[in-house]
């Protein structure tokens, strides 16, 4: 197989599997250090060995693959990966509504995000940054927001479009942390809690009502905030009630996320069957942080598919002018 190909497919299902983003980032500094190089170039190992960028483990793949086969390194990642494995309801989605690039605390570039949603067939995409507060995360200010907007529209063209938007932090009082008259320039925007997770049942459940209430607010971020597993660690869901929550959701158009991230799988099972009772919308999202994980939506798909979600409540699935059509009708 191609090598160039071979160490940017490695280096997507690190990504995915949440690897370490030093060992993804070897594999595709070593794909940049040869995209360049004539067949020729890269027959010459002992060059290839000194170049910039090459180590043990790439040159092994690059050998393997110049050898016609494909490198048992990604062989055993794409066992590991299971990327064969799809739902019925994974070929209807049509994009992702939330992901994040080195703007804030994405590994990669906003091209590479995208050239990876375009290999999966999206038809758009959602750029959703960090705002102010999390500044663990690099959040956006209003001024490298607008920065960001400037550069959008060279990513959409042939049938691909990349939406603006942000993943804007739901602060204690449940308003959103980020300028109004600027949430509303953006095509999406996901409210998520980040800070204050433990607090008491009764003020989270108006801090979450409050914030799908904002007409800027189109999809409630991973609504707990819960880690189940992981390099993070554990952490308990947030303790609110459900039923007020997503009653809100329901009166105000806002979509609950399906957060595929596995070691987030939040809401919990119980809390979509309760959303679902209610009459949301959902979003199936990646919450990719690396070009890789954008495919982990492959894990939302089969979850909402085991609970029952009616595809035509997803708005991932629908085309791109009836998901314009929804998000601007809470904005008018």
């Amino acid at each position: 197989m191609n090598p160039h190909d071979a160490l940017t497919e490695i280096a997507s299902l690190l990504e995915r599997e949440r690897s370490s983003r030093y060992k993804s980032q070897a594999f595709r500094t070593a794909a940049d250090a040869i995209a360049a190089l004539t067949d020729e170039e890269l027959r010459d190992a002992a060059s290839l060995r000194r170049r910039k960028g090459i180590g043990d483990s790439t040159f092994a793949v690059i050998q393997e693959a110049l050898d016609g086969r494909v490198p048992s390194y990604l062989e055993d990642l794409r066992t590991r990966a299971g990327v064969d494995r799809r739902s019925a309801l994974r070929a209807r989605l049509r994009g992702d509504l939330h992901s994040h690039s080195d703007w804030s605390d994405g590994l990669t570039s906003i091209d590479l995000m995208v050239d990876a949603a375009r290999a999966l067939g999206h038809e758009y995409l959602a750029l959703t940054d960090h705002s102010p507060r999390l500044r663990v995360a690099n959040g956006l200010s209003p001024e490298r927001l607008r920065e960001q907007l400037t550069l959008h529209d060279g990513f959409s063209g042939e049938g691909f479009t990349l939406l603006s938007g942000i993943e804007v932090d739901i602060l204690e009082d449940g308003t959103l942390d980020q300028e109004p008259d600027l949430l509303d320039e953006l095509d999406v925007v996901v409210a998520s809690a980040h800070s204050k997770l433990r607090m008491e049942r009764a003020p989270m459940t108006r801090r979450l009502v409050a914030a799908v209430s904002d007409t800027r607010t189109d999809v409630l971020g991973h609504v707990t905030g819960r880690l189940v597993e992981g390099s993070r660690g554990t952490r308990p869901p947030s303790t609110f009630e459900a039923a007020p929550v997503f009653e809100a959701c329901a009166a105000r158009g806002v979509a609950v996320e399906i957060n595929s991230r596995p070691e987030r799988q939040d809401p919990p099972d119980d809390l979509i069957e309760v959303a679902l009772e209610k009459g949301c919308l959902f979003s199936i999202d990646s919450d990719a942080h690396a070009p890789g994980q954008l495919s982990l939506i492959d894990h939302g798909a089969e979850r909402a598919e085991r609970l029952g979600v009616p595809a035509e409540r997803i708005v991932t699935t629908w085309p791109l002018a009836r998901l314009r059509e929804w998000t601007g009708a809470r904005k008018a």
